[in-house]
């Protein structure tokens, strides 16, 4: 079905400078069990393509769901009006594209095809995680689900270059609410957990053993104190690192930003485009890379969607900030070299600066090694809640579940745990990375960015981390 289009579009496609089509198709379902009720099938299904035209100086897109060539032919002409407006008037450094290289293809890692698993089975998996979490009478609310996507794109140029690339996603859920005498707690598990893959997923986060886990620890918040407030040191879970790193270097490291191009909606960057190279964004400890070629981490992919060949690159090398976030377009306006990173979220969407996989090299030791180090302080997992200014400098989190840490020791679970701090100062405290035992790759579907908004899946593997003098405080 790909080819047909693709050779309408080649029919059609106007006499310019450069012309792009980019087809996307994306299934969706989505399962779920309610207090052991199930919740009725939610399937979806969109198919539409986006044509890029770049001549005399100006772009122009332009969408359509209908493929026929009537459609295509109309697509490439509003996107042709649209260039020909713009001539003249674009930001400055907007650079020409260049013609897609010959042919390639990517394929994501499914080990075990979740459309070859049959309904019933998927229904029964999270009957029985429900079930399994009506452990106390207090568990007041509790619930399974599971959200599979399959994704086909193919980018084709009017002069034959063409990239296909095929993606299957797999996020499982679990969620577990205890209630008792005015007080309620609530813990989840796969929030941040969303791979590339198929039923094989559901191994790899050891998805079978965690009801009975969650429910528990839910219960033990009920009756657990308020995490301790003061000036102490910090050891956080991976889970929760994932949103640490996505907020506070993932969005400002987006050269789009940086540029000022967010700044209507999703707010600027604290970071600046000489602070490249000389900038000393974390101790040494701190090393991030843009890497896409993890298969099962979420955001992996072979080209981006402006056809860049995507490598794996630092970011933040030995805590000096070597490289933005900014794909070929914001590389030409910033002179930079940035990332292939250029993403849309649907066919009906540009590509603009995105992150992809953004993650945390391990470095060494278990989580025990770095609790040994703490005298005082406070183990955290799973985040709860989040607060950042519009610079992605200042922030405050709220996670679900912690424990205190005396002399080097686990201590009591404690409720209600947070933290804050600036984005600088919080990763030069870093003092201690766990190694590759305790590094773990997870992914969130929902970054969203843009006017209009777009929504796209993003991979973070990082270990537990330790930061020392945090501010902490508990809550309500």
């Amino acid at each position: 079905m790909f080819e047909d289009i693709e050779r309408r579009f080649r029919r059609v496609a106007p006499a310019v400078e450069h012309c792009v089509l980019r087809i996307e198709r994306r299934r969706e379902e989505r399962l779920s069990v309610e207090r052991d009720a199930p919740v009725p099938r939610r399937a979806s299904e969109s198919f539409g393509a986006m044509v890029t035209i770049r001549h005399g100086g100006g772009l122009g897109y332009a969408a359509t769901s209908d493929l026929g060539e009537a459609g295509l032919a109309a697509a490439c002409a509003r996107a042709a009006d649209m260039a020909a407006v713009t001539a003249g008037r674009m930001v400055p450094g907007i650079p020409g594209a260049p013609a897609l290289a010959g042919e390639a293809s990517y394929a994501g890692p499914e080990q075990r095809p979740w459309a070859m698993l049959a309904f019933a089975d998927r229904l029964d998996m999270l009957a029985d995680a429900s079930r399994r979490m009506r452990i106390d009478e207090r568990i007041s609310d509790w619930g399974a689900a599971f959200w599979a996507i399959d994704k086909e794109q193919l980018l084709a140029d009017a002069g034959g270059g063409r990239i296909a690339q095929r993606f299957h996603y797999l996020q499982p859920t679990l969620w577990a609410a205890a209630s008792a005498q005015g007080e309620s707690q609530r813990r989840t598990f796969g929030e941040s957990s969303m791979r590339t893959g198929g039923a094989e997923v559901l191994d790899q986060l050891a998805f079978a053993a965690a009801p009975e886990r969650i429910a528990r620890e839910a219960i033990e918040l009920l009756d657990a104190p308020n995490c301790p407030a003061g000036t102490m040191d910090v050891v956080l879970a991976p889970d929760q690192m994932v949103l640490q790193v996505h907020e506070s270097i993932g969005h400002p490291l987006e050269l789009d930003r940086i540029l000022g191009d967010e700044r209507n909606y999703a707010g600027t960057s604290f970071v600046t485009p000489d602070m490249f190279g000389t900038y000393r964004y974390g101790s040494p400890l701190l090393n991030v890379t843009f890497d896409p070629g993890i298969g099962e981490e979420v955001a992996s992919y072979a080209y981006d969607d402006h056809g860049s060949r995507a490598d794996r690159e630092y970011l933040i090398r030995e805590g000096l900030l070597v490289r933005p976030l900014g794909g070929a377009t914001s590389q030409a306006r910033a002179g930079l070299a940035g990332v292939a990173n250029e993403r849309a979220c649907s066919w009906n969407r540009p590509a603009i600066d995105r992150m992809a996989n953004i993650n945390l090299e391990p470095g060494e030791g278990s989580l025990e090694a770095l609790v040994g180090r703490v005298e005082r302080g406070v183990y955290m997992e799973t985040n709860r809640s989040w607060s950042i200014d519009d610079s992605r400098n200042k922030f405050q989190f709220g996670c679900e579940y912690a424990r205190e840490i005396r002399d080097g020791r686990l201590g009591r679970v404690v409720r209600n745990p947070n933290y804050r701090g600036v984005s600088a100062a919080f990763w030069r405290s870093l003092k201690g990375v766990g190694g590759r035992e305790t590094w773990e790759v997870s992914g969130t579907p929902y970054c969203g960015k843009g006017e209009p908004n777009q929504s796209v899946k993003v991979g973070h593997a990082t270990p537990a981390c330790l930061f020392a003098a945090i501010d902490v405080f508990g809550g309500a």
